[in-house]
């Protein structure tokens, strides 16, 4: 088969409604993508869910990527179907790697039932001080090694629920004082300090790893320039794959946002993404910039030699993890309404055994500090000699 008649398997998709449409389904049948993802927008209840997502999958011949940001906190997708979940900084701060496994069970088993198979978490970015407003709870701590801990148990609770987590938002936003959604931040952090902390997850997980998102931010001391990450051959061929030796797949994220489309037009990010590297393109809102992207894929590839490669060396790596993956892409069963309530009340329970666990633990700082303070004063009641 032509390559060309395979560049949709370069592009998970997102769309408008909570139902089959002509539209949506002439639109799946042209492009044949690689996956679809939905939002609060397109989730209404958890059958409901389920059947948008088979019929998706009626439309394209290869099994599907179906993809949810489902991170709990903030990004909770499910929060009107199955309740709130906690958030990755909830459960980081109970200190319990068992719970750290069991959320990200938890989510899987969640995203399992409704007919989810990729899960765009966990977040891999430090909380460092000057993230702290945009990234707020979605981070767990600003030393690596933690977020490795936690990341590796959350992945671990993932794959026994068979859902593929990813990690993001590679290099790292943990510096970024700017939300990428809107404007692009530009990070000022040398490659050897990133080395050291920012990429460290990134370096001890890679064989975990089923997917790494790549983010929208400049590093101009790496790049020397403020091309984003995600258009960067330097980030995604020369460090990721190269350097850190990852091997699985590259995604990048929304190539709608506002940090990249303040560099390239859907289009010519779409194309700069693939030659930089990368995997799959995603394009999570308007039907129209997908199919812009299409098509200037399309087009590239019919006019250069060298893309032509590249983008088949993708397409190769898609088709081949999809093959390897074959068990988890496999359709699930309707959720009925006992399983949802189910699915619920473990979700109510989880978060309540967090909560409490946060308590007792800064009950018990409390205490410590507590005590120091009484053997500060006791020592300094004490008569010298």
């Amino acid at each position: 088969m032509k390559v060309q008649n395979q560049i949709g398997q370069l592009l998970i998709v997102g769309f408008d409604g909570a139902e089959m449409t002509p539209h949506l389904s002439s639109l799946l049948k042209r492009l044949q993508p690689a996956g679809v993802i939905l939002f609060v927008r397109n989730i209404k209840s958890a059958e409901q869910t389920w059947r948008l997502l088979r019929e998706c999958q009626k439309c394209v011949s290869t099994p599907l990527f179906t993809c949810v940001d489902l991170e709990g906190g903030r990004v909770d997708r499910f929060r009107n179907v199955l309740g709130p979940a906690p958030s990755a900084a909830d459960v980081f701060a109970t200190g319990d790697r068992k719970l750290f496994r069991k959320h990200g069970q938890v989510m899987g088993e969640n995203c399992h039932a409704l007919g989810f198979n990729v899960d765009f978490a966990p977040v891999l970015d430090l909380a460092f001080e000057a993230s702290r407003s945009v990234m707020s709870s979605r981070s767990v701590s600003a030393n690596p090694r933690e977020t490795v801990a936690y990341a590796h148990a959350f992945l671990a609770g993932l794959r026994a629920a068979r859902v593929l987590g990813c990690g993001k938002h590679f290099p790292g936003l943990g510096e970024g004082r700017l939300d990428s959604h809107h404007e692009l931040p530009v990070i000022e952090k040398p490659l050897k300090k990133l080395w050291a902390e920012d990429l460290l997850p990134y370096r001890m997980l890679r064989a975990q790893l089923p997917l790494v998102m790549i983010s929208h931010a400049a590093y101009p001391l790496v790049t020397q320039d403020r091309t984003p990450a995600s258009l960067s051959k330097v980030w995604i061929t020369d460090i990721l794959r190269k350097r850190i030796g990852y091997r699985n797949l590259i995604v990048s994220d929304d190539l709608e946002m506002g940090a990249v489309l303040s560099a390239a037009p859907v289009g010519h990010a779409a194309v700069e993404f693939v030659r930089a590297g990368g995997d799959l393109c995603l394009i999570c809102h308007r039907a129209d910039h997908i199919a812009e992207a299409y098509d200037e894929l399309v087009r590239t590839t019919e006019r250069d030699p060298k893309s032509v490669k590249r983008v088949a060396e993708s397409v190769r790596r898609v088709l081949a993890f999809k093959k390897k993956s074959a068990k988890l892409l496999q359709r699930t069963k309707a959720p009925s309404a006992a399983m949802v309530e189910k699915l619920s009340r473990k979700l109510w329970e989880f978060g309540e055994q967090v909560r409490l666990e946060v308590l007792v633990r800064v009950e018990n700082v409390r205490a410590e500090e507590d005590r120091a303070k009484e053997d500060q004063a006791k020592n300094a009641r004490r008569p010298r000699a």
